[in-house]
């Protein structure tokens, strides 16, 4: 049979097919268990299963995600700290400097797209609220938010910043107000249906409601504090990087540590397509009846699409062409596996490890480039949230029949700005920087509840735009600081390591599985013979 076969295929097919699955081959499978995770999800809907069985039915995908979350914070410090360590420190700060500025822009432009989109669709006219809503009291407001991501820059414990993040709480305290003084009776009087000329005298007491104030207090939130991590990373690096010498040894761990994360994240992407297919699929049976969220949110749904696809698809590739003159698409085409995880996971964090991996392997950005502004990227540049908060405070406004002015319109696209850096990169993260948004105008946070039924299908293709933003903006970086990079290259002191028949510099060497035989170190033109320095686990 398989003589047969080989006869029928020409030899240049088969090596076609091979060539393509071993390039393609995963992103393949992971967009055919995304298609199989939603057929197989609504077909079960109709089954109704029980709360148990969904949370058995996803477990697979509950592993998927916890894989890619452990390897947030290995991947986060030692990418920084290594990839720092070996740059110039000019070099680097241009790199921060640049990386920083462009990913402010392009998120301030995302938020006027979603702003004039949802101006010129209106998609709230004609939705009702449904239902009463309580009032949950008073909110943070956008003073106490914008303190609490500068506290969580610096945080104060190192361990507790692994797992929780700091979050200003308002406790209420009910104070009973003297009800002598403020106690008031009145007389009605009325009438009587009987003899018009008659009335009936009706006395009402009136006990005035507690005095509540709200007192603020410090708290936690669940949630890596991703923020403050990547700010002690990136000085620890940048110090490690001056330090020369005595920094070595530690440089060296967090580069083995890079390593082993990338051969950890090559060895589980072929458990990636079997979670995706429980992981999607067990979403859509959590989700409401689609046909009433069509009806009642379907427009919504179509402006915040629109606006993420002007904005991913045209936009951010007219940037990375204007800067650098190149195809976007067949860059785009080698972050194809890593969008796929955004997608199907809807967490930019968790993501990153894939996203590193594409850059690396695919599209040939610089390894030390990609080590700091993926990392800053996952953290602070989020297009897709800061577009899709804008145009969901608009259309709450738009629902609650409110006009919005050109200062309100303005305050809102510079609360949404903000809030999206504030935005940790976990699913549906950008529901509670929302509440910012909208108490920055005025409009009751409560009314969150009209978008909560359609924001994990949202979620997700935002994460997307967050991602391919991380990866368009590393690669203008690698071409805008490709000449600094050359001179640290060409100019500065490194270390040269040779093992067997290899020579590398220090900055890029794997992970070294044998004995060093000779250590030059190379400064300019002449070259020295340095003593073997062994180091153990002990003495790091």
């Amino acid at each position: 049979m398989m003589h047969w076969l080989k006869n029928i295929v020409s030899l240049k097919t088969r090596a076609y097919i091979n060539d393509y699955c071993k390039r393609n081959g995963l992103l393949t499978l992971s967009v055919f268990a995304v298609v199989m995770g939603c057929v197989l999800g609504f077909v079960l809907r109709s089954l109704n299963l029980s709360t148990q069985a969904k949370i058995y039915f996803s477990f697979p995908g509950e592993l998927l995600m916890r894989m890619l979350k452990m390897l947030i914070l290995p991947l986060i410090t030692s990418s920084l700290m290594s990839g720092l360590s070996a740059m110039d420190t000019k070099a680097s700060g241009r790199l921060g400097v640049l990386t920083i500025t462009y990913y402010l822009w392009t998120t301030f432009i995302a938020v006027i797209v979603g702003i004039l989109l949802v101006i010129i669709i209106h998609p709230g006219t004609g939705s009702e609220k449904e239902g009463h809503h309580a009032s949950s009291g008073p909110v943070m407001t956008s003073a106490d938010a914008l303190l609490d991501l500068i506290r969580n820059m610096i945080p104060s414990n190192l361990i507790e910043a692994t797992f929780q993040q700091y979050r200003t709480d308002l406790l209420p305290i009910v104070q009973n107000s003297d009800v002598k003084d403020s106690q008031a009776n009145y007389v009605y009087i009325m009438p009587d249906y009987h003899n018009p000329q008659l009335g009936h005298p009706v006395f009402l007491e009136i006990t005035p409601a507690p005095d509540i104030k709200y007192k603020i207090v410090p708290s936690t939130s669940k949630g890596m504090n991703v923020l403050g991590i990547v700010i002690f990373s990136a000085t620890m690096g940048l110090l490690l990087g001056k330090m020369g010498e005595r920094g070595a040894p530690l440089v060296n761990v967090c580069q083995c540590i890079n390593e082993c994360v990338m051969k950890i994240i090559n060895a589980a992407m072929w458990y990636f397509p079997f979670g995706i297919v429980f992981l999607v699929a067990g979403k859509i049976l959590d989700m409401h009846d689609p046909a009433h969220l069509g009806e009642k949110l379907g427009m919504y749904f179509i402006t915040v699409m629109c606006g993420l696809f002007v904005h991913g698809l045209i936009l951010l590739p007219l940037f990375y062409f204007f800067f650098t003159r190149k195809n976007p698409f067949t860059y785009i085409r080698g972050l194809l596996q890593a969008l796929v995880i955004a997608l199907a996971t809807s967490s930019s964090s968790a993501t990153l490890p894939i996203t590193m991996k594409c850059l690396l392997e695919n599209c040939g950005v610089d390894r030390q480039i990609a080590r700091f502004v993926l990392p800053v990227g996952a953290t602070i540049n989020m297009d897709g949230t800061a577009l899709y908060e804008a145009v969901a405070a608009i259309f709450i406004a738009q629902v609650n029949e409110y006009d919005l002015d050109f200062g309100q319109l303005v305050t809102i696209s510079i609360t949404a700005t903000a809030a999206s850096i504030g935005a940790a990169g976990i699913p549906q993260a950008g529901l509670v920087t929302m509440v910012i948004v909208l108490t920055s105008v005025g409009l009751p946070p409560a009314d969150i509840s009209l978008i909560v039924a359609i924001d994990w299908v949202l979620d997700r293709f935002r994460t997307m735009i967050n991602v391919l933003g991380d990866a368009l903006a590393a690669g203008i970086m690698a071409h805008l600081c490709r000449k600094d990079f050359e001179k640290a290259a060409n100019n500065g002191r490194d270390t040269v390591i040779s093992f067997g028949n290899q020579s590398v510099a220090m900055s890029d060497a794997p992970l070294i599985t044998h004995r060093c035989d000779y250590v030059y170190e190379v400064d300019g033109d002449n070259v020295l013979e340095k003593p073997v320095a062994c180091y153990n686990l002990c003495q790091v």
